[in-house]
């Protein structure tokens, strides 16, 4: 890789949108897992929760625009509420991730939801992700149930592992492609106002290269 290129495009181009995306959720559900396996491609086994507020990055090609995608991860936990509006400020994308094992998880969604619309943009691009789904025998979450919250509130849907890296970059990806899609369309001023207009759906989204069994609301099995 010594001409500086990978599948994610040539990091020496000059970078044409950078899109920040908030993970919010209780704690333990794995945000922090998440981001590190759609960043790094890593998982820790012994991961300690995330302290306050930390961010990775990752540039890819998305319709051959460089785009740097700023994740932001913060603790689960109430004390550190105090960050809210400063985290989400300037974010065109949120990933609302609950364990699907733990069903107390999923039903402070509502909450974290309510949330996140009294504080970001009303366009944000929000994605529902059942994280853990390699824990199938332990499932608390149906994935009925994941669906018709995502449908009736238009978000998109997905079930990932971060251990088994199930889903996690299409999850990314589907998420990243729509914020592209919406804000390619319209001019980002500098306090990610995008666009006042625009209605979301939450449709699923066909990524580039991605298997067809990996994209849309289908649960990872």
């Amino acid at each position: 890789m010594s001409d500086g290129k990978s599948q994610y495009g040539d990091f020496n181009s000059k970078i044409d949108y950078v899109f920040k995306v908030v993970l919010i959720g209780d704690s333990a559900v794995g945000k922090s897992q998440l981001l590190a396996r759609f960043a790094k491609n890593e998982f820790s086994v012994d991961s300690k929760a995330t302290i306050g507020v930390e961010f990775q990055t990752k540039t890819l090609v998305i319709d051959q625009k460089m785009v740097k995608a700023q994740i932001w991860d913060t603790a689960g936990q109430e004390r550190y509420r105090a960050v809210t509006s400063a985290y989400y400020r300037g974010a065109v994308g949120a990933m609302l991730v609950y364990d699907m094992t733990k069903r107390q998880t999923f039903d402070h969604m509502t909450r974290w939801l309510e949330e996140l619309r009294g504080h970001a943009d009303k366009n944000i691009v929000i994605m529902l992700i059942g994280n853990k789904c390699d824990l199938a025998s332990l499932r608390a979450v149906p994935v009925e149930d994941a669906q018709e919250f995502a449908e009736r509130e238009n978000l998109c849907f997905m079930e990932t592992s971060a251990l088994e890296a199930t889903n996690v970059e299409s999850a990314f990806l589907t998420s990243l492609t729509e914020i592209y899609r919406i804000i390619s369309k319209k001019s980002l001023s500098a306090d990610g106002d995008y666009g006042k207009s625009t209605s979301l759906k939450g449709t699923a989204i066909l990524v580039p290269n991605q298997d067809e069994n990996t994209g849309g609301k289908s649960g990872c099995c």
